[in-house]
């Protein structure tokens, strides 16, 4: 029996509401209901597969009608001690959390490499900072958003910017803007007050992510996906702002035999080459420009919320191949059909 512990930041005890306080609460609830579902996809595929037993963290603040499968930590103990010490206590370790302030690289650490079911360390890193993946992909002539120097960023018709943590997930704390000045003075008091913002141009276009599995030299595109990604006015602010708001996302929905699909995988697979630490399922963000054709935004070197609504769906348990990726013994018939699915080298 394999035994696995799954791992969510914001239900596993990663917030504390008598801590964060209301207001923060408010902000994260979006994200803990994706948390929730991330986490229950990843755990019911596992469990549907022989072999496998697994634990899932919780918290005191969860409410559980039957608590068998799950853990949580001690009073007092500390996030990142609790994730070691279960770890420890199983052979493998499925994580999902946020990029943001390292947080993914310190419990990658705290894991182990050797029982890490996610993206090597050195992906993690890249993929952490928008500017850092910008400048890898641009090094590869793959089209991406760069991180600007808010001083060198010139104005033009039609053009409008974004401002949003270099190491952000989920859309939080980013916000757009018609004005470059405005943006610039975004950016400064982001800077001034240790924030690490990051400068870019807004990519108007169809708002797309890519789905994939990576093992070694290999990488497959799963499904392309459709975000449903609004602007809303924000309040009280003299600067003409607007905040980026994510509402999901529609998995499946562009065909990848026909002309687009084929472009987009074509972009997965040169993304994927580009970051070799990519394992198990990783996400792309896109932006189909009108005129430019798909320009990456981000990659995500763990789950995305793609991968619970594919679990929604059925038809497929996306588990094996995760686990095929790591070799995980049992697994090598997954890997094989990995293979034979096609992919490029990575």
């Amino acid at each position: 029996m394999t035994k696995i512990f799954v791992f969510e930041y914001l239900t596993g005890g990663g917030i504390d509401p008598d801590v964060a306080g209301a207001g923060s609460l408010a902000d994260l609830s979006a994200l803990i209901v994706e948390g929730r579902v991330m986490r229950d996809a990843i755990a019911s595929d596992l469990r549907a597969l022989p072999g496998i037993e697994v634990t899932v963290a919780s918290s005191r603040f969860e409410q559980l009608d039957d608590e068998a499968g799950y853990a949580r930590a001690q009073p007092g103990e500390a996030v990142t001690r609790f994730v070691g010490r279960m770890a420890r206590e199983h052979d493998y370790a499925c994580i999902v959390a946020p990029e943001c302030d390292g947080l993914l690289l310190k419990l990658h650490d705290v894991v182990g490499q050797a029982r890490w079911l996610g993206c090597a360390k050195e992906a993690i890193r890249a993929a952490s900072s928008k500017s850092a993946t910008a400048a890898c992909l641009a090094a590869r002539s793959i089209p991406a958003t760069p991180a600007l120097d808010p001083d060198i960023a010139t104005p033009g018709l039609g053009r409008r910017w974004v401002v949003k943590p270099d190491d952000g997930a989920g859309g939080l704390d980013t916000y757009v803007y018609d004005d470059l000045a405005a943006a610039r003075a975004e950016y400064e008091a982001r800077a001034e007050a240790g924030r690490n913002p990051v400068l870019q141009e807004w990519i108007d276009g169809e708002p797309l992510s890519l789905s994939l599995i990576c093992r070694d030299r290999l990488a497959r595109l799963v499904s392309i996906n459709r975000q449903r990604i609004g602007l809303s006015d924000a309040t009280g602010s003299e600067r003409r702002e607007r905040i980026v708001q994510f509402d999901g996302v529609d998995v499946d929905r562009i065909d990848r035999h026909g002309p687009q699909g084929r472009a987009l995988e074509r972009l997965a697979l040169r993304v994927a080459e580009a970051f070799p630490g990519l394992r198990g399922f990783a996400g792309i963000d896109v932006v189909w420009h009108p005129e430019r054709g798909p320009v990456v935004i981000e990659v995500n070197p763990r789950l995305t919320v793609a991968y619970a609504e594919l679990n929604r769906r059925g038809g497929r348990n996306l588990a094996a191949e995760l686990l095929a990726a790591h070799r995980v013994p049992g697994f090598d018939g997954d890997a094989e059909r990995l293979r034979a699915c096609g992919g490029a080298a990575s």
